[in-house]
């Protein structure tokens, strides 16, 4: 939605759908909200727009907090770009800057630095480091409203580089002292929030735009589950699945429960122009989220693995852009309408799939049990953390595995947030063993394509760009 008045009847109807992918500040009150917020509709003259949350901040709004602003879903546009943009903006909701800054950033991007900064501050309003330092804001705010950990330890956590720094943030940011957002947090009963560690976990709502097919989502996570890394525990629609998690400052492990009914009914946007008229008042299209806990080794950790989960569960889709679309389609419009918001899954750990992709769920787990790092701390049937690729290169180097995992190891293949797709494309089918099937699952699932339909699936061009979640359609039905 690039014009501003088809914007503003967005924020005039509340309508979720674009929350995320656009964020409006009132000149007359100095704060910064999404578009479904339900607040009294300033008027037009006094509305800005903005891309990111930090351009809004950047501007010198603050977050409303009556909406959460910071708290939606990512823009479905960051996922589905394959330019210096859309990389760069996956790669600083890993944590690259917080971790390599906007150096190693931009050597990861084939930039220099001054050239990031440019392209990132014309497309979204911010640069690197004013979006890192939004991102460590939304980090610090849910470990200062869900755990009882002391506020020093939560500006580390958060990446804060000094707590002078992080509580100029909060101020700024948020318009309260850590302490008075801490105290504004909503209470969901009278038991008093417990003093957290890293062992007792964060818990966190997996916010998602839209209808979400999640029993699909379980299917095929419960499926391709590899013992003591995985597992799916309960019935169907009250299913949880937990795995362990390897992150640049240690290990976690994570629950994320399964939302009965949160693909329930079609969503009413399908068949009409997302980026045309919006509906009226109270017809807004609602998401929704996924119950998640995190227990991570090191709380520096948690920005890093929630987006890893996001990326997994697919949570920053535009179901309602790809619906609209294989919608319309003969063949997928029925089971289009049967599954509305259904997702294309990615995964928690890129190189991890890579070998999954390769030598499938039996050989993985035997590659765990033999090679894989024990938990120090096991949780039931979660034993392990996938081998390192360079762990595997130096165990197993002959055969495809061994050229596979060296060239992971060695950097030769780069399958990371900010990875050239077309790039990572050609270095692995210039790897022996690897067809172009395998191929097509690692593009789809490990680099988030949304555009790759696998060899021997008859995908056409009127499916594009979304020929991974037409795929998926067909998978769920059998097809």
């Amino acid at each position: 939605m690039n014009d501003e008045d088809t914007r503003y009847e967005a924020v005039r109807s509340r309508d979720a759908r674009f929350d995320g992918e656009f964020f409006f500040a009132v000149r007359t009150t100095g704060i910064y909200c999404r578009p479904s917020c339900p607040a009294v509709t300033p008027k037009r003259h006094n509305v800005r727009f903005y891309a990111t949350a930090a351009a809004a901040q950047g501007s010198g709004f603050r977050a409303c907090r009556r909406c959460r602003p910071d708290a939606v879903p990512g823009s479905a546009a960051w996922n589905v770009r394959a330019d210096v943009v859309g990389r760069a903006m996956r790669l600083i909701g890993d944590g690259v800057v917080d971790r390599e800054g906007v150096g190693g950033l931009a050597a990861r991007l084939g930039y220099s630095a001054r050239q990031v900064q440019r392209q990132l501050t014309a497309e979204v309003g911010a640069g690197p480091v004013a979006l890192a330092r939004a991102q460590r804001a939304h980090t610090a705010r849910t470990l200062l409203q869900t755990t009882g950990l002391p506020v020093t330890e939560i500006a580390f956590a958060s990446g804060f580089a000094s707590v002078r720094q992080f509580n100029e943030t909060i101020r700024t940011v948020y318009a309260s002292t850590p302490s008075q957002l801490r105290a504004a947090a909503p209470r969901p009963g009278p038991a008093p929030r417990s003093a957290a560690t890293p062992a007792a976990g964060v818990p966190l709502r997996l916010a998602h735009r839209g209808p979400y097919q999640s029993a699909a989502v379980f299917d095929l996570l419960a499926a391709e589950a590899v013992p003591g890394i995985e597992a799916v525990t309960g019935g169907r629609g009250l299913r949880t699945y937990r795995r362990t998690l390897r992150l640049p400052y240690g290990t976690g492990i994570v629950a994320v429960d399964e939302r009965a009914g949160a693909g329930a009914g079609r969503a009413r946007a399908v068949g009409r122009s997302r980026t045309g008229a919006t509906p009226g008042p109270g017809a807004a299209h609602p998401g929704g989220w996924l119950d998640a806990r995190l227990h991570l080794t090191d709380l520096r950790d948690l920005t890093t693995a929630v987006q890893r989960l996001r990326r997994l569960f697919d949570l920053d889709a535009d179901p309602f852009a790809v619906d609209e679309r294989l919608g319309a389609d003969a063949v997928l419009g029925a089971l289009v309408a049967a599954r509305p918001g259904l997702r294309s899954p990615g995964t928690a750990d890129p190189d991890e799939l890579a070998v999954r992709a390769l030598v499938g769920e039996a050989e993985a787990g035997r590659l765990v049990l033999r090679y894989g790092k024990r938990l120090d701390a096991e949780c039931d049937t979660l034993t392990h953390v996938f081998p390192e690729a360079a762990v595997l290169a130096e165990a197993e180097p002959g055969g495809p595995l061994g050229a596979l995992t060296a060239a992971l190891a060695d950097g030769t293949l780069r399958l990371d947030p900010g990875a050239d797709r077309e790039e990572a494309r050609a270095a692995l089918l210039a790897l022996p063993g690897m067809d172009e099937g395998a191929v097509a699952v690692i593009r789809a699932r490990a680099l988030g394509d949304p555009d790759v339909a696998p060899p021997g699936v008859d995908a056409p061009d009127t499916w594009r760009p979304w020929r991974s979640y037409a795929v998926r359609h067909l998978a769920a039905a059998g097809g």
